[in-house]
């Protein structure tokens, strides 16, 4: 007889409701994961771990063709059979059999199968019911969002998941949208050989600062990459041609595949929300607990809250979850006050994030914009990367940009936006300062090692002036 009683259960086995759950396992209670699909969840497999190894290969290869010294050594052109394998390496070929072991090792236990919600604290898959003694936790990520575009549906687009599984390259991609995913796969494919055609309401990257969206807009255009701005599509059709998009300008675009990348929804349809009075379909709205409003014994982490849909965002409010849960279920206390261990406080104006475009984009924080909205008192302060010694050294002609924000009021960073080549390794000393709240003052006082990229914080304080 199986065992279906377990102080908290988790829907949802992505890099999210495994943290989650090894948290509360780890401070003292029991733990049920269920999943549909492969344990390791979206990220493992289709979005974050194949998507860089997608993009690392190109991005090397020009790297080195940036360096005198190299440039001439580099006598081939990327070999993208390997670089598909490799992609396959990082994902196991699809194979979620090590990521169970973890699981099971962790003392953790598993159930494959589609969950549902079937009354409080419980949890029902296939016929089998499952009772949460404290909680339930929901992890179950967001999927694409399709745009009501006459025809697209019948023309079998690609989502994310098939640009970073696919198995050949295209010889022509069009990509509708211009954020982050449509971004990464215009500048993976363009290496691989594939004539790209990004088609964008706006500007690229929108939800940056402007000079990162240009800096990339303009990168990819010298890759070869057309980037339509300010159109939209009317209809969608598929002939022996491949993908006919009309426009709203009278132009078409025709390409082989069509990768649709213009937002996300919840995975909430069919996860029984309608026997615990909510809405299916719907974000779950938290609070910094990750508890659910309105419940006392529902969480939710990841994507499907709708505060930071990033996987180390996702993961840094399970590390709260499960910690809470424990903590409340056992009587220890609970620290939910601002930087509390059991509150995820950075989800609100302190969030890292990277773009792994060609030049990358590494941002924490707020944008000059989002601040200025949000009623804060700012200085901008803007400087060339490219004028930095150890960028020069990174790159022949090193192109780059660097933006802190700075509360007047309190003296203290806000945000802080990189563009250049590999200044992702820049991103965390940015995060500390911020979530730290370190004075512009003791700043003068972090000496960056000479000569290296990190020289632009010196750049930036001089800047801005010493007091």
């Amino acid at each position: 007889m199986i065992d279906t009683t377990y102080d908290l259960i988790v829907i949802g086995a992505g890099a999210v409701g495994e943290n989650i759950a090894d948290r509360a396992v780890q401070g003292g209670l029991t733990a049920l994961l269920i999943e549909s699909e492969l344990v390791g969840g979206e990220c493992s497999y289709w979005a974050c771990m194949p998507s860089k190894a997608l993009l690392r290969s190109g991005i090397v290869l020009r790297a080195a063709q940036a360096v005198g010294g190299a440039r001439e050594a580099v006598t081939g052109e990327l070999d993208v059979a390997a670089t598909f394998a490799r992609r396959d390496s990082f994902t196991s070929n699809w194979d979620d059999a090590g990521q169970v072991k973890w699981v099971e090792a962790a003392g953790i236990a598993f159930v494959r199968g589609h969950a549902r919600l079937t009354g409080e604290k419980q949890v029902t898959v296939d016929d089998t019911v499952y009772t949460a003694r404290h909680a339930v936790a929901v992890s179950v990520g967001s999927d694409p969002l399709l745009p009501a575009i006459p025809g697209l549906a019948d023309v079998s687009p690609w989502t994310s998941r098939d640009a970073t599984s696919a198995k050949i390259a295209p010889k022509r991609l069009a990509i509708i949208g211009g954020g982050v995913v449509g971004v990464e796969m215009a500048t993976a494919y363009q290496s691989f050989g594939t004539t790209v055609t990004i088609i964008a309401r706006a500007d690229l990257l929108g939800n940056q600062e402007p000079f990162a969206g240009e800096l990339v807009t303009a990168s990819l255009e010298n890759f070869g990459v057309t980037v339509l701005r300010g159109v939209e599509i009317t209809s969608a059709h598929r002939d022996h041609d491949g993908v006919t998009l009309e426009l709203d300008n009278g132009s078409t675009v025709v390409a082989d595949e069509v990768l649709v990348s213009t937002g996300r929804l919840p995975r909430t349809n069919d996860l029984g929300f309608e026997n615990i009075g909510l809405t299916p379909g719907d974000w779950m709205d938290v609070d910094d607990t990750m508890l659910v409003k309105g419940f006392d014994w529902l969480y939710a982490c990841g994507d499907v809250n709708h505060r930071a849909l990033l996987t180390h965002q996702g993961k840094y409010q399970a590390r709260a979850a499960g910690d809470v849960i424990a903590a409340r279920a056992l009587g220890t206390g609970v620290h939910d006050n601002r930087f509390g261990k059991h509150a995820a406080t950075a989800d609100h104006e302190m969030v890292p994030q990277v773009t792994f475009s060609d030049p990358e984009i590494a941002s924490v924080g707020l944008t000059a914009k989002a601040a200025v909205t949000a009623g804060y008192d700012i200085r901008v302060v803007d400087y060339n990367l490219g004028g930095v010694a150890g960028a020069s050294l990174q790159a022949d002609g090193y192109t780059g940009h660097a933006r802190m924000i700075v509360d007047e009021k309190r003296k203290v960073l806000l945000g802080v936006t990189f563009v250049g080549q590999d200044v992702s390794e820049l991103l965390h000393a940015a995060t500390t300062a911020i979530v730290g709240e370190v004075s512009i003052d003791r700043l003068w006082h972090a000496v960056p090692a000479y000569p290296t990229m990190s020289e632009i914080w010196l750049r930036l304080l001089e800047t801005y002036g010493r007091p």
